[in-house]
């Protein structure tokens, strides 16, 4: 049993072999898939082909990049797509100052307006982080107790891991940790409690490294699992199981689907 923590499989990368590539990850032992907004457009598609799947799950925020598009109509909106049954998450949602594609002010602004939502519902939150650290950690820190959710494509060290589960929050690891030179990440990888880690492939982007330079998809979930694995001298089985059960119990996913395929 393997969960795709974060994908953005409503693209128009995929517009071409959606259903394909879908098979394709259940053919690879991924049994769920959570689809990630980043803007109001995207949250809507995610929503809508979660609602095409049973084991599919979506997410609605809007991203730092898209932040600078953000109004108090799309709060309303955003609020009002938390209560569908298929939306488990808030995001994702964040700073990045590596593109800098709104300003960080704007990026703040807008990330404490969508920390306001996910207090007043209660949902989990996936937060997107990029050369910001400095700045998200301590957002965060002054909300401690009254969010949860992970820190998506974690790229930090093990201090700034522990910073961030001593807040409350999970640490996903993606394609990344399979790259000849990301000690850092790998590292993470093998420290992390295995009770706070979930697995993502953040497709299509940051390919595995055995396809690297290619179209990423949930598929290839399986290859953060065995690097994983093999990191922590342990099974894919066993990555692939904690995980999974991170992911229904930070999601409060209902087990069914999963419990009638699987016994």
């Amino acid at each position: 049993m393997l969960i795709d923590s974060h994908t953005h499989i409503q693209v128009s990368q995929f517009d071409h072999d959606r259903e394909e590539m879908l098979q394709r990850a259940v053919e690879a032992g991924v049994t769920h898939i959570l689809i990630i907004g980043i803007n109001l457009e995207t949250s809507l598609a995610a929503v809508e082909l979660a609602e095409k799947h049973d084991h599919l799950y979506a997410t609605v925020g809007m991203h730092p990049h898209n932040a600078v598009d953000f109004t108090s109509e799309m709060l309303s909106t955003y609020r009002d797509l938390l209560c569908h049954p298929k939306v488990i998450a808030l995001g994702e949602i964040g700073l990045d100052y590596y593109r800098d594609l709104s300003p960080r002010n704007t990026q703040k602004n807008v990330f404490e307006k969508q920390l306001d939502l996910a207090e007043e519902t209660g949902m989990p939150i996936i937060i997107h982080n990029r050369d910001a650290y400095d700045d998200i950690l301590p957002i965060l820190e002054k909300r401690k107790g009254k969010l949860h959710g992970v820190l998506h494509c974690f790229t930090g060290d093990v201090e700034r891991m522990q910073k961030s589960l001593d807040i409350g929050f999970h640490i996903g690891i993606g394609g990344i940790v399979t790259y000849p030179k990301a000690a850092d990440i790998q590292l993470v990888a093998k420290e992390v409690p295995i009770d706070r880690l979930l697995i993502e492939t953040d497709c299509p982007w940051l390919t595995p490294q055995f396809r690297r330079g290619k179209r990423n998809e949930p598929a290839y979930v399986r290859a953060v699992a065995e690097k994983i694995a093999e990191l922590r001298n342990t099974s894919v089985e066993t990555v692939g199981e904690m995980t999974s059960r991170n992911f229904f119990s930070l999601f409060e996913v209902d087990t069914t689907y999963q419990i009638q395929q699987h016994t």
